[in-house]
């Protein structure tokens, strides 16, 4: 009796050990503001169909040869460039090649703007042609994009000051582009002598998220869509390779990512460098809130968000001049990015950050310390804090 009373012990205690060590090694889910992927709120059931169909497409899809991938291209995935809908990798950087001014690109049919470096069997990869300016760009994160697009034009067009009338050495302005045949003007939108307000992109030379989608189906993975085609290499079409509902869903699903999630919002070394943000002019450019106006999709509807950025052109100085541009944007001239999520880049950049453009700063010092021309006096600005603030503002913006 005694014995099996033993037994029965030791084997409740081995069970209750097992348990424990299970649970240590269980991973815990993590909190929504540690994660960029995930719809935002107020989806009705079937956006939410539709938003688990876009993210399926998105990030399961893997495309081969025998399903349409090339002959030509950078990636055979969306989610490659884009792990956890995160920053992309130095192993991900796009490169685009073959326009210097606003009069466009000379080398569309050298391979221009984007230079597809990997094929399939049987077909060689592009090369820059000699002596072409080219600019390298770190695949950006893809959160709260639909807040971006849901901006109206007129916000945008406050938020600018071309010629500086206000004397402050800042002078953001739009990039104005040319609209696909395929894309659908929102209303509302401002037009100058046939072109529109770009806010995606490096440069801003893209219009909205359809192109952006569209386009990149067919220069990142060299998959025809019945929106971007690119002929064969014997000047033979062929069919699209991606229906027009994927590609579709794929919208939906950028347009209706969540927006990151600020940390630590209450800590007070937080707060502190959120002041000393504003008090040396970084939030000039990287505006901290912004109210979006009436669009398609109810839940991006008069929305404020708080993404550092007014999405606007801006000379950034020598230093980060590639020589190369798009659209009516100055080679010098960059889009403000948003600095939401910027604490999480790490989580897909391979534990460490690769900032501005082209991932040449590793660090958030390096890329303060890169910044020039309209930025120079708030460079200054930080480099003339004390260790202790330069702490505080690090800390605030790894919030973010």
């Amino acid at each position: 009796m005694r014995k099996r009373h033993f037994i029965f012990v030791a084997t409740l205690l081995l069970l209750v050990a097992g348990f424990v060590s299970c649970q240590k090694l269980l991973s815990k889910t993590p909190s929504e503001d540690q994660l960029l992927d995930g719809p935002i709120d107020g989806l009705a059931a079937q956006e939410n169909r539709r938003f688990l169909n876009g993210d399926r497409a998105f990030n399961d899809e893997v495309f081969t040869k025998e399903t349409g991938l090339g002959p030509l291209f950078v990636a055979n995935s969306c989610g490659s460039c884009h792990a956890g809908d995160g920053k992309g990798h130095p192993f991900s950087t796009l490169t685009r090649f073959g326009q210097t001014d606003s009069l466009g690109n000379s080398f569309l049919n050298a391979g221009g703007p984007q230079l597809q470096h990997r094929s399939i069997p049987g077909f060689q990869p592009e090369t820059i042609p000699g002596g072409v300016p080219f600019a390298s760009f770190t695949p950006p994160a893809n959160t709260g994009l639909g807040l971006v697009e849901a901006l109206s034009d007129a916000t945008l067009m406050v938020l600018a000051d071309e010629n500086d009338e206000d004397g402050d050495g800042i002078s953001g302005r739009p990039n104005w582009i040319k609209v696909p045949p395929y894309c659908i003007v929102r209303p509302g939108t401002i037009e100058r002598n046939g072109k529109y307000i770009g806010r995606f992109g490096k440069k801003a030379a893209v219009y909205d998220l359809f192109q952006q989608t569209a386009n990149a189906y067919n220069q990142d993975m060299g998959i025809n869509s019945s929106y971007e085609y690119t002929s064969t290499f014997d000047g033979q079409e062929t069919d699209p390779e991606v229906s027009n509902q994927t590609v579709q869903d794929v919208v939906f699903y950028l347009q209706t990512l969540k927006a990151p999630i600020q940390r630590s919002q209450q800590d007070l070394v937080v707060q502190a460098g959120k002041q000393i943000f504003s008090s040396i002019n970084c939030s000039k450019c990287h505006v901290p809130q912004l109210e979006t106006g009436n669009f398609k999709v109810a839940a991006l509807t008069n929305k404020t968000f708080f993404p550092y950025s007014d999405f606007l052109l801006h000379d950034m100085g020598p230093g980060l001049d590639d020589g190369y541009t798009e659209g009516q944007a100055l080679t010098s001239e960059w889009r403000t990015p948003p600095l939401w999520g910027l604490g999480l880049s790490k989580n897909s950049q391979g534990g460490r950050y690769f900032l501005l453009h082209d991932g040449r700063a590793k660090s958030i010092e390096e890329a303060v310390a890169l910044h020039g021309g309209e930025a120079e006096q708030s460079k200054n600005g930080f480099q003339q804090l004390s260790a202790s603030d330069k702490t505080k503002l690090i800390k605030f913006l790894e919030s973010l």
